[in-house]
Order: structure tokens, then sequence, then C-alpha cells
């Protein structure tokens, strides 16, 4: 929808076929806003926004995204800055990934170009005349990232001290409402932990060998992405932010806008449940190491689109990874449990059995 792809022809069971490249209708005037499927991409690598020079770019146009029938109908948000800045990741002599043709597929550490993300020509940039594919695409990725930030300073300014966001979320009139946002609180945890990232995230591409749906399957950045959602969760339980690694060592190092609150565990040990605190901490703990591993597998150069490849057993760091993601959100749910708040994890919200990641989904 946002620029050209490149598709496989004649082979049904390649990575770009509908699921990955099609969509079911769009809002942004793409085939009279209706749907485009793996054919049109490669009847017409032109019909998409980039290609269409009618089309205005614009944080209108891009506010689409908000309103999408259709999940894939993605044309804000880091994914779209993503594929315009790597482009599509084709294995190593830029032909097509098809199962079949697995091991020449993905790109390994010997590989000429090493393991490394999407491989989109500086010359797709280069403009020759204003308003052509090149000039759109930087006007593209201008009005893309002023939107991203835009959106970023919004959560921000959200939960400034004194924002009516933060106000209405730390405010509570009784009991019954103090337990109705700690409920939310561990719905996040609970659904982010299973649901989305051990199912959705993780579990969908390596039981199906399927690159294009890792996480971040333009720029093979997946690694870290497991790792900041999983820590995301932590943070949350802990109270904490410990800050950001800005040089990717795997120490938080900028520390500017750390907290240490008071969090769920503190709530745990006041409440007695401390078999339920020390049983969750574990989990927590296992996670960690899944990713640390998953982020180390990749810095050796098997990012997460070659371990997805690789057999489906323990061995494989993103295994132990779906599987302690799985157990600790049904350590979540039994702190909900033990507070009567109801249910926080949605077993079905990815169609993923994560307790056997290698079940495709």
């Amino acid at each position: 929808l946002i620029d050209y792809v490149n598709v496989d022809t004649g082979n049904s069971a390649d990575d770009f076929g509908d699921d990955q490249v099609g969509v079911t209708a769009n809002a942004a005037g793409i085939n009279g806003n209706g749907a485009l499927t793996e054919a049109d991409a490669e009847a017409d690598s032109s019909n998409n926004i980039i290609g269409d020079s009618t089309i205005t770019i614009n944080a209108e146009l891009l506010a689409n995204t908000a309103t999408a029938d259709d999940e894939h109908d993605v044309i804000a948000g880091y994914h779209a800055i993503e594929f315009l800045l790597w482009g599509q990741d084709l294995n190593n002599n830029a032909t097509i990934t098809v199962p079949e043709d697995r091991t020449q597929a993905v790109k390994t550490h010997d590989a000429t170009n090493l393991a490394t993300g999407g491989q989109r020509p500086l010359s797709d940039f280069v403009s020759t005349t204003s308003n052509d594919a090149a000039d759109r695409r930087h006007q593209y990725l201008e009005v893309a990232v002023d939107k991203l930030i835009a959106d970023l300073q919004q959560v921000r300014d959200g939960w400034i001290e004194g924002a009516s966001y933060r106000t209405a979320f730390t405010s509570v009139a009784d009991e019954n409402e103090a337990k109705q946002k700690l409920a939310e609180i561990l719905t996040g945890m609970g659904t982010l932990s299973e649901g989305e990232l051990a199912g959705e995230r993780m579990q969908i591409a390596f039981s199906a060998n399927s690159q294009e749906d890792e996480h971040s399957c333009f720029s093979d950045n997946t690694h870290r992405d497991i790792w900041l959602n999983a820590e995301g969760v932590s943070n949350s339980y802990y109270g904490t932010y410990a800050g950001y690694d800005s040089n990717l060592d795997g120490i938080d190092d900028v520390t500017t806008n750390a907290v240490d609150g008071y969090g769920i565990d503190d709530y745990l040990q006041d409440a007695g449940l401390t078999t339920l605190k020390s049983n969750i901490e574990s989990a927590l703990t296992e996670t960690e190491s899944a990713y640390v591993a998953i982020d180390a597998a990749a810095r050796a150069g098997r990012p997460v689109d070659v371990l997805i490849t690789e057999a489906k057993t323990s061995d494989n760091p993103m295994y132990p990874a779906i599987i302690s993601l799985n157990s600790q959100s049904s350590l979540i749910q039994q702190i909900a449990d033990e507070l009567n708040l109801g249910s926080v994890v949605d077993d079905d919200a990815s169609g993923c059995d994560t307790t056997d990641p290698s079940t495709e989904c």
C-alpha cells in the first residue's frame, strides 16, 4: 500500500502473499479504496501511495491508519518508517525468499552482506524531478516521522504531573475503583506477555518459518523488540524504569528519567502473598534470560529471521522465551485471581498455543 514490493510469481507458499503485502480495503485512494493483493503488487509496482502522484502525502492521509478496517493497512508509525528505510528483507542474492530455498534465503553470519535487514537501494531516494517516486519517499518519511514524534509526545504529555490523563488514572474514589485501575495494569501486562508478544510477535513467525511475520521484518531488529517488550512488563511489575541503553551493551546507561517507585512486588509483599511474589519473579527472570539469549544470538550473526528457520527445540532461544512468557502470563492471572479482579489474560488473543511454540497458529 505504501510503496512497491517484490513478490514471488507462481508460488502460493512464498513469504510475500496476500497476508503480507495485501489489504482487504484501504482509505488512501488506491484501487478506489478497495482491496490490494499479491497479484496487484506484481501487476503494477506503482499502484501504491508512493507511485500514485495524485495522492497528497500529508498528516491527514496517514491518520487513516487509526480507522483502518484491515490490520494490514498500516501506513503510519514505526513499521511504515522501517519499510521505507530498509525495504523488504530479501535473501543474499536479492531474489525472493521461499520456503523451499531457506538455506539460501536467510542471511547467515558468513554471508557477504552478513545477518542484516533489508537492502533498499539508495537510488530509491535520488530524485530527478519534483514529486517523482524518490521525492515522494522523502515526503512520506518527513510526514511519518513528524506524526510518530507527535504521537509519542502526546503519550508523554498525558503522564506529566498534573496532566488530565495521569490525574484521571491515578485518582481513585474507593476500593472498587482502585481494583479497576490495578486490573487495567495487569491486563496490559498479561496481554502483552502472552497474546501479543509470545503469540502474535513471536510464535506466528517461529512456528511457520515466516520471516515476513517477524516483528521487525524489514530491519531485522526483532531481537531488540522482544527485549524491550518483555522488559516493559517487568518494569510495570517492579514499578521501575532504569533508563535506556544508548550503546546496546545491555546496560541502561542514560538514567535521566529513571523511576523507582512502589510496584506490584511491594504490594504482594505487603499483602502477604510472598509465594506468588516469588513465583512470578522467577518467571520474569526466566523470561529475561531467554530474551538476553535471543539478543546474544542476533549479535553473533543469528537474528530472529535466522532463528525461526532452525530447529523448534528448547536449544533455540525463541522456544524457551515463548514458554516463559506463557508462564508469566499465567502468574499475572493468579495475581488477579487472588485479588478478585477477574480475567486479565485472554488465552485466545493470538490463536496460538504458547505452551507449545512449535505449533502453528
